[in-house]
């Protein structure tokens, strides 16, 4: 039996965990009114990985580490976190690559474990998209303020987001909305402005692993592993890691350990490969473009941060790196003021690509789960002439755009984090779920040794969960809550799957 043949759904006794079929989900990207406009490459989708996947990581999140966690062995922490991200990576290239939908892991889980942990996910998706995209914009806002600074220009400081009683960030409220106005315009726009913003970025960073390089003292790689000592100032109570709190284990810098524990921080700055996956519908031959911009994008960026890193560890020693702009800082330190300001710069024009592809796939997730009818189907209506979601990423924007503009949410921004491995322990297990109820399915590309790659992926995800605060632990918990309310009222009733009966 050809298995593009459309299929029942999978009909459970318990109805929250009916699956809705891989054909099902691609008839359905099949509706004039709901088809979204193929128009993506596997260069597209690469520089999609490459423009989310660098930002304020590789910025900033370089000095912290090595400085607080693991010194000049910082490289082998991104080496880690690369690796963890690779294995989820090989879980979703299977995935996108069978199921070329709209949705990323909530489409996936749809197919393989049902339609309540879909909608979960998909809820989880879009509280972490809109948070990295406020958060990013809140990031820029602060990068662009400090560059007008320097030519003697300031805004009021009531609009600069960072007064008390009112404060108002007009910086990053105007750029998630023009961002928004691009994305509304088409993919293939969005797509091109992105390749400009990218190949200012990683211009940008090269340079730095360039002119960096003869800024080196080998000295400074001394010790390449600095000797194992206790957390100062270790957080208690909700503040700490959730392992902490069950295990009684009080965390060590530096050492060993310091390189896992540098591996839980610089993770954030691996978060956006997965949003390629929600590009898979426009895509034109998602089979072979989607993996490919997948892995792709991924191994670039590990390979950037990795030079980076050794590069500032080398240029200055670990313990003087300064916290909050420590690439340029070390070319200042070094007597090389020209260098520092196109780092600044790079970082301002790079944080916008991650804004504008954190929009994308959240507007994609939520395209997604209305056309499924488990949110109102009116934001399932594509532009007539764009081919885009135009109604949802006008929303999405738009909460966005309020939230980075009036909203203090750097506590919030771990939400991120876990939303993320969330996701990915659900793909990893729904990869092993759909080989094993729907082995026919034709895999242009499947996932190596499975399970054992699902499984690895899903331990290493949940390992670095517990890493986190439980105070995150309980706001993540807090918007499941919300979430299933919102299922059980409007999106079990609603559900186009159900209706189908």
């Amino acid at each position: 039996m050809d298995a593009r043949t459309p299929q029942p759904a999978t009909r459970p006794r318990n109805p929250l965990f009916r699956t809705k079929s891989v054909e099902q989900s691609i008839q359905d990207t099949e509706e004039p009114e709901h088809a979204l406009r193929k128009s993506l490459s596997a260069l597209d989708l690469t520089v999609f990985g490459v423009g989310v996947i660098i930002g304020t990581g590789i910025f900033v999140l370089t000095g912290q580490v090595a400085r607080s966690y693991a010194g000049p062995a910082v490289a082998l922490s991104f080496v880690t976190a690369g690796v963890v991200c690779a294995l989820a990576a090989l879980c979703y290239a299977e995935f996108a690559s069978t199921v070329p939908v709209a949705g990323s892991a909530y489409t996936f889980s749809y197919a393989s474990i049902g339609e309540l942990p879909a909608w979960i996910i998909g809820w989880d998706l879009i509280l972490e998209l809109a948070l990295g995209c406020a958060v990013v914009a809140v990031g820029w806002s602060g990068y662009v303020r400090s560059l007008l600074d320097t030519i003697g220009w300031r805004l009021p400081r009531p609009l600069t987001g960072i007064s008390s009683g009112g404060a108002f960030d007009l910086l990053a409220f105007l750029l998630v909305l023009v961002l928004t106005g691009v994305l509304v315009a088409g993919m293939k726009l969005s797509a091109r402005v992105t390749s400009v913003i990218v190949a200012i970025k990683v211009t940008v960073v090269l340079i730095v692993i360039v002119a960096g390089a003869f800024y080196i003292n080998g000295d400074n790689y001394t010790p390449f592993l600095p000797t194992a000592r206790p957390a100062s100032g270790t957080s208690s109570g909700f503040g700490a890691p959730l392992i902490q709190l069950v295990s009684g284990f009080r965390p060590t810098t530096f050492g060993v350990w310091g390189i896992f524990t540098a591996a839980a921080v610089v993770f954030f700055a691996f978060i956006g490969f997965d949003i390629v996956a929600t590009a898979a519908e426009e895509t034109r031959h998602p089979a072979r473009d989607v993996p490919l911009g997948i892995l792709g994008s991924l191994a670039v960026c590990t390979g950037l941060y990795v030079a980076v890193s050794v590069v500032v560890t080398g240029m200055q020693k670990y313990s003087q790196l300064s916290v909050d702009a420590p690439l340029s800082d070390a070319f200042k330190a070094d007597h090389a003021p020209v260098w520092s300001g196109v780092i600044s710069f790079g970082a301002a024009v790079g944080l916008t690509s991650v804004c504008m592809i954190l929009l994308l796939g959240q507007s994609r997730v939520f395209f997604a789960m209305s056309r499924d009818g488990l949110l109102p189907r009116f934001f399932s209506q594509v532009h007539p002439r764009f081919g885009t979601p135009y109604r949802a990423t006008f929303l999405l924007g738009l909460v966005v755009a309020v939230v980075a503009g009036f909203t203090s949410i750097a506590e919030l921004s771990e939400l991120v984090n876990i939303g993320t491995l969330f996701a990915f322990v659900v793909v990893a297990v729904g990869v092993v779920i759909l080989r094993r109820v729907r082995p026919d399915l034709p895999r242009s590309f499947r996932t190596p040794w499975v399970p054992v790659i699902p499984a690895l992926s899903v331990c290493a995800s949940l390992w670095l969960m517990l890493n986190l605060p439980a105070e995150t632990w309980v706001r993540f918990a807090i918007w499941m809550v919300i979430g299933f309310a919102l299922y059980f009222l409007y999106g079990q009733r609603r559900s186009r799957l159900g209706l189908r009966g």
